[in-house]
């Protein structure tokens, strides 16, 4: 699939490029986005390189990842906010097909809801059938990470559970949260808020 640009009134989506391969690398070098994330750690400026021009060009040209630079809104060359990433599992011509959706986003983005609007934008082409046309959406962290949790709780994603030493993260299982989000079901929060959520970011 050739990459393409979503937009939308509070955030624009287009492919991470060469010229944000400082920011991506500045980015990921924050201590929050290594502790929930799998990203290298340390990060490096090669490991951001790596990113943009393998794991990127690479993930669109098998249609298996399709990776957005989450900038602001109007700007398809914007400074880089956060990133969000649809991944697809492959299956046989008619058969249905499930995906998952992952982000982060950068500490001077956090905190004013761009995150969850860039999200419902990659969702929303992910599970219509003129777009990606998965039967259903996954949302997978590790336990405790309340600030992505929120975004898919926002998203409408229903939590399934925590699956115990699911998520491989640089060699170690983790605890995870697992949570769903099916065509039809509403763009809205589907269920309370967990009692003991933890703060919004600063």
């Amino acid at each position: 699939m050739e990459p393409f640009v979503l937009r939308g009134p509070e955030a624009t989506l287009s492919t991470p490029t060469p010229a944000d391969v400082d920011r991506v690398a500045e980015v990921c070098a924050d201590p929050e986005i290594a502790k929930w994330t799998t990203v290298p750690s340390p990060y490096s400026r090669a490991d951001a390189e790596g990113f943009v021009t393998q794991m990127v060009a690479d993930g669109w040209a098998n249609d298996t990842m399709f990776t957005w630079a989450v900038r602001p809104p109007g700007e398809v060359d914007g400074p880089v906010l956060a990133m969000m990433g649809i991944s697809r599992r492959i299956g046989a011509p008619g058969e249905d097909r499930a995906g998952e959706i992952g982000y982060w986003t950068a500490p001077d983005a956090r905190g004013r809801g761009l995150t969850t609007a860039a999200a419902r934008l990659a969702a929303d082409w992910a599970l219509d059938p003129e777009g990606l046309g998965l039967a259903r959406l996954q949302w997978q962290a590790n336990v405790g990470n309340w600030p992505s949790r929120r975004v898919a709780w926002r998203l409408g994603f229903r939590f399934e559970g925590t699956l115990r030493r699911y998520g491989l993260q640089r060699g170690v299982l983790r605890d995870s949260w697992m949570a769903s989000l099916l065509p039809g079901d509403p763009r809205e929060p589907a269920e309370p808020w967990p009692a003991e959520a933890a703060p919004r970011w600063p």
